[in-house]
């Protein structure tokens, strides 16, 4: 297993997602989005994974005042993201072609 957990902020999800894969004595490593750029083939894994609309973060009021909030072609949020990566909800995690968003655990459990 390949545990990658991406993150722009220590939020409250962030922290039991970390919490879940050190409990379990499951190596991951942390990608601080602020740090780690997005590659295009990133981006396209996470959205083809798990959708343009679970990918951005539409709860935060930044993201919604940004334009990318309305875009509905890949192309166009793949170079949104890039540019400002705050816009995806995170934790963002990802085992290989598997990506998940948010914390869920029993997902990751089927992973094991």
């Amino acid at each position: 297993m390949n545990i990658q957990i991406y993150s722009s902020k220590k939020n409250f999800d962030v922290q039991k997602a970390e919490r879940y894969f050190k409990e379990r004595r499951i190596p991951f490593q942390s990608m601080d989005l602020k740090k780690h750029k997005l590659g295009e083939r990133e981006i396209r894994l996470m959205i083809s994974g798990i959708g343009m609309e679970k990918l951005l973060d539409r709860e935060d009021n930044r993201v919604k005042e940004h334009p990318a909030c309305y875009y509905n072609q890949a192309d166009m949020l793949v170079a949104a993201i890039q540019e400002a990566p705050w816009l995806v909800r995170t934790p963002i995690v990802r085992n290989g072609n598997k990506v998940t968003v948010g914390y869920q655990p029993e997902v990751w459990a089927t992973w094991e």
